[in-house]
């Protein structure tokens, strides 16, 4: 991870407002498209982004790819802690993701249920 990369996956709304909803828990990218309101190749255009940064890592559980936040990338950049703990809060846009994620993830639905539910529209 070199920090000019760290520093230029930053350099982004979207990825700051995925990275913000990772610091909460771990998502697909449906959960990150549909909690977002963007489309499934800009969300995945934006985590490749963040992934190729060392920033988030991920998971396959059966069909779906689970996100998270790079827990060595919290450590190497403190400065990266700060702002996703302290500083976003004081945004509006920052907060309103974080209270609309974790409604959802109060909801109990799942990717395949979110999926389900979009195909239906």
């Amino acid at each position: 991870m070199e920090l000019i990369q760290v520093i230029k996956a930053l350099g982004d709304e979207t990825r700051i407002r995925i990275l913000n909803i990772l610091r909460h828990s771990e998502a697909c990218v449906g959960e990150i498209e549909h909690l977002l309101g963007i489309q499934q190749s800009n969300a995945s255009r934006h985590l490749n982004k963040l992934s190729n940064a060392g920033m988030i890592t991920y998971q396959k559980k059966a069909q779906w790819v689970y996100y998270q936040l790079n827990e060595k990338i919290l450590t190497d950049y403190p400065f990266i802690k700060t702002l996703l703990d302290h500083e976003l809060d004081k945004i509006q846009q920052y907060q309103e993701d974080s209270k609309r994620f974790r409604k959802y993830k109060q909801s109990g639905m799942t990717c395949e249920q979110l999926k389900e539910k979009k195909n239906c529209f």
